[in-house]
């Protein structure tokens, strides 16, 4: 079997899961995990069709996707999949809008401490220069041990893992995958900070023409790619988006603020009450834009109107998907117009 270079007691877990999901490939037409990308610090999606396969499979702190993205286009196929804490999230939200059919899914669930930011380590170093990769000890408190390759021969540079944790990771409630058929390894406790919405607060601060400038700024360099929306776990009608749509006609090709800012603010309110702060949209943006910010600041509204966390309750049912005469922290009732 393949081992897995992020070695902090994994080979057991990496063992554990090549045999159940060996267990599974003859109940799915394949399913979906993560291998070795195209060098030591990034991962890729990988499917597994067969045993040949298992060897493909890794598990560390480099496996930032959410492969649950993958899973509203793949409908009609019987799948597995495997998850961490904040990727069951999406899951959860998936299953609750009927997007997916639990009984077609098979789910594969590892609890995580963590993964790494590398726009974090890009920022310090070069990291084409990287060679080997090894996390010591837990990504929440251990170290990230890199052999560099350079002009004066191979070297070793140890960096704090905390440092480099993506922000989500900061701030996890939820580092056990919610749903799952399978929980590989024991489960952990959480220990990121109870979100604060510290970020949303800094902005805040500042004057409302400084908010506005600020988001000036940000979406003037959106070139449009649409890498938020096609990497979004919830964002299903990307065939039939009105980004794309010239019937009705909302949104032209044009690639003026304007048409950017409308484009980013709509995909915000598409996903209210549905993101699950998997920041994947903002992590697959090529400009570095801070759009997860948007998402937040309609997460902590949900929160603070209805009580409510997307992906959190299976049994849930999102505010937006029902109605009430009266909602417990809205009172409306009995006002004088």
């Amino acid at each position: 079997m393949a081992s897995d270079p992020f070695a902090t007691g994994a080979a057991s877990r990496m063992e554990t899961l090549r045999s159940k999901i060996a267990q599974e490939l003859a109940n799915v037409d394949f399913v979906l995990g993560y291998g070795r990308g195209f060098d030591p610090l990034h991962a890729t999606p990988v499917t597994v069709r067969n045993e040949k396969d298992l060897d493909r499979l890794i598990f560390d702190a480099t496996c930032v996707q959410n492969l649950a993205t993958s899973l509203y286009g793949l409908r009609g196929k019987r799948l597995g999949v495997v998850v961490k804490g904040c990727d069951s999230r999406s899951i959860v939200q998936l299953l609750q809008e009927r997007l997916w059919e639990r009984e077609n899914l098979v789910i594969f669930g590892l609890p995580c401490e963590g993964v790494l930011d590398l726009a974090k380590l890009r920022a310090s170093m070069d990291i084409a220069s990287v060679k080997e990769a090894r996390v010591e000890g837990s990504p929440r408190d251990g170290l990230l041990r890199l052999k560099l390759a350079g002009d004066g021969g191979e070297r070793v540079r140890d960096i704090e893992t905390r440092g480099l944790l993506a922000d989500k990771c900061l701030r996890c409630q939820h580092p056990n995958p919610l749903v799952y058929d399978h929980l590989i390894g024991p489960e952990i406790a959480p220990q990121g900070a109870e979100d604060d919405y510290a970020d949303l607060a800094a902005l805040e601060k500042l004057s409302t023409q400084e908010r506005f400038d600020f988001w000036k700024r940000q979406m003037g360099r959106c070139i449009r790619c649409y890498a938020c929306r096609n990497a979004c776990p919830l964002c299903v009608c990307k065939h039939v988006c009105l980004a794309d749509s010239r019937e009705p006609h909302w949104l032209s090709a044009e690639a003026t603020l304007q048409e950017k800012w409308l484009f980013q603010v709509m995909h915000a309110l598409h996903l209210a009450g549905r993101c699950t702060e998997c920041g994947e949209c903002q992590r697959s943006c090529p400009m570095g834009i801070p759009i997860l910010l948007l998402k937040r600041m309609m997460n902590r509204e949900l929160k603070e109107l209805f009580n409510y966390q997307a992906g959190v309750n299976l049994d849930a049912v999102p505010p937006l998907h029902t109605f009430l005469m009266e909602e417990d922290r809205i009172k409306d009732r009995g006002l004088l117009w």
